[in-house]
């Protein structure tokens, strides 16, 4: 497991737990165990610890900042914001905070947790599911894989001199036990066993004319949950108590694949805050991209990304909303992961975002992949329609946060008859609300002659307004409009004509046709339709 970093510590804890104040030595310092400090005792000698001042007032802390940089330690830990600023960076340790509420055995609980939890750089720990491999095929005495419920290879091992066959070296190349009906006989076989099962060989393929080997076989459980199984490939020499070892090695498989999921768990906690960070600007872009596990550009350049935002139909009750989205993030977070491998999704208020990368992307084409099959995929699974929006791709992740802007406009202008749309699919949609909010907030940019025509209409009982909105929306052209407005053209150019002579608006100076538009389209909300009246 690698050493847990002050950076690390924050990507987990950072925000309203705790907060940094300072970190001179940089957020790569790493960070070994938090201790309490006890007036009564001896400071310890304890390279990178956190030291948590109780019983010390933040603003009387200075002491043991000095105290904490001269044992070692990476940084001090106090309540309250009224921390020894100058003399943490003096002394050259980190300071941080929590509430001044915070109770000292739950600050302790907190950090030691994230400190001796933290998953390796990859986020998986299979690491040592290998090691695993490689001594159950030393005890059992044949070639070993470790696979998961899914049939996919996690480990397998290396020992030299042990036999193969075809299906295992197909198995290993592709990740992926190979399909074939006799393959899924054999599994409902070892799943029904209490312990280890001896399965015969099975006839070769074209590839194999020797046939596959017999398999020594053994399902991995934890408390009732089947969480994948051990296989030993059987040349006749296995070892007399080839079972009983492959027993054991299933209990050690089942401890190792649990903490796998817990640090691949915590990884994606750490990624999916990461995110909101970086999608509200809060977040430091430049160690961002590393801990994301994002590559960079031919020149060394951040790589582009962007961001998908998916919600769902307003149609769900609001009694089943919260749910609903939690399971919405799982799907999205499983079709992004089976894409991208390590990915980062993050459900907020109601909204799931992904960040999808985007170097050697051409046209977006890929993402819009993902995110159809995302939807088509979720309405079933979830009972209500899904909508997915897809944000501008921007140089790296210092842009994010508008990224993230343009996806949420899309998602406010998809319906129905477009579920699934990137910001540049539909500019002009989302321009003109953007337009429509703008020009709402401001007094100078909505009065205009558009009021007086809509109060015109309203005394008279006239539709100037909308064969206004339909002669504009026609290109100007009267037939057009007329279609539009089902009525004779002979008509709609009499409406243009008093409209024109009794409000004095000026429909051949561009510049007046343009605002009039609009204004009727987006602060009225117009749309040329046929109308009843004449």
């Amino acid at each position: 497991m690698d050493a847990c970093t002050l950076g690390d510590l924050l990507d987990v804890l950072g925000g309203p737990s705790v907060r940094l104040h300072t970190a001179p030595a940089g957020l790569t310092v790493p960070v070994t165990e938090a201790l309490l400090y006890d007036a009564h005792a001896p400071l310890p000698r304890a390279p990178g610890a956190l030291l948590l001042a109780v019983g010390v007032r933040a603003s009387a802390a200075g002491p043991l900042a000095r105290a904490a940089a001269e044992a070692g330690m990476s940084g001090l830990v106090v309540r309250g914001p009224d921390g020894p600023l100058a003399e943490a960076e003096s002394a050259g340790v980190a300071l941080l905070s929590v509430d001044e509420d915070a109770a000292w055995h739950h600050v302790h609980l907190l950090l030691a947790s994230a400190i001796g939890a933290r998953p390796s750089t990859a986020g998986s720990g299979l690491g040592d599911l290998f090691a695993l491999a490689d001594a159950v095929a030393t005890a059992v005495g044949g070639a070993t894989a470790v696979e998961d419920p899914r049939q996919r290879i996690l480990a397998y091992s290396t020992v030299p001199g042990q036999p193969v066959d075809e299906d295992r070296r197909q198995g290993i190349l592709g990740l992926q036990v190979p399909t074939s009906p006799a393959n899924s006989e054999q599994y409902r076989v070892l799943f029904a066993a209490d312990g280890p099962v001896r399965l015969p060989a099975l006839d070769g393929g074209p590839g194999d004319p020797a046939g596959i080997l017999p398999r020594l076989a053994v399902a991995v459980r934890a408390g009732g949950e089947t969480l994948g199984s051990l296989w030993v490939v059987d040349d006749g020499n296995l070892a007399p108590d080839a079972e009983e070892a492959l027993a054991q090695g299933a209990s050690t498989a089942a401890l190792l694949l649990l903490r796998a999921r817990a640090a691949q768990e915590l990884a994606r906690h750490q990624n999916g805050d990461l995110l909101r960070r970086l999608l509200d600007g809060t977040a430091d872009p430049a160690g961002a991209a590393h801990r994301l596990g994002l590559g960079l550009g031919p020149e060394g350049d951040p790589a582009p990304v962007r961001v998908a935002a998916f919600v769902l139909d307003s149609a769900v009750s609001a009694a089943d909303v919260e749910q609903t989205a939690l399971r919405l993030l799982d799907l999205v977070r499983l079709q992004c992961e089976a894409r991208y491998g390590r990915h980062a999704c993050v459900l907020v208020d109601g909204v799931v975002y992904a960040l999808l990368p985007a170097l050697g992307e051409r046209g977006g084409a890929r993402h819009q992949r993902l995110a159809e099959d995302i939807v088509r995929r979720a309405g079933p699974a979830l009972r209500v329609p899904v909508r997915a929006g897809l944000g501008d791709v921007v140089p790296g992740l210092a842009e994010v946060a508008a990224s993230r802007a343009d996806a949420d406009l899309v998602l406010r202008v998809l319906g129905p008859e477009l579920p699934v749309a990137s910001v540049a699919e539909v500019r002009p949609r989302v321009t003109l609300l953007r337009l429509t909010e703008v020009l709402g907030e401001r007094r100078e940019l909505s009065a205009g002659a558009w009021r007086t025509v809509l109060s015109y209409d309203t005394e008279h009982g006239t539709d100037y307004a909308r064969t206004l909105v339909s002669w504009l929306d026609a290109g100007c052209d009267m037939a057009g409009a007329a279609r539009l407005l089902a009525v004779h053209p002979n008509t709609c150019r009499y409406r243009l004509r008093q409209a024109q002579q009794q409000l004095g608006i000026d429909l051949d100076d561009p510049d007046e046709r343009l605002v009039l538009w609009l204004q009727l389209r987006t602060l009225a909300g117009l749309r040329a339709a046929p109308s009843a009246s004449s």
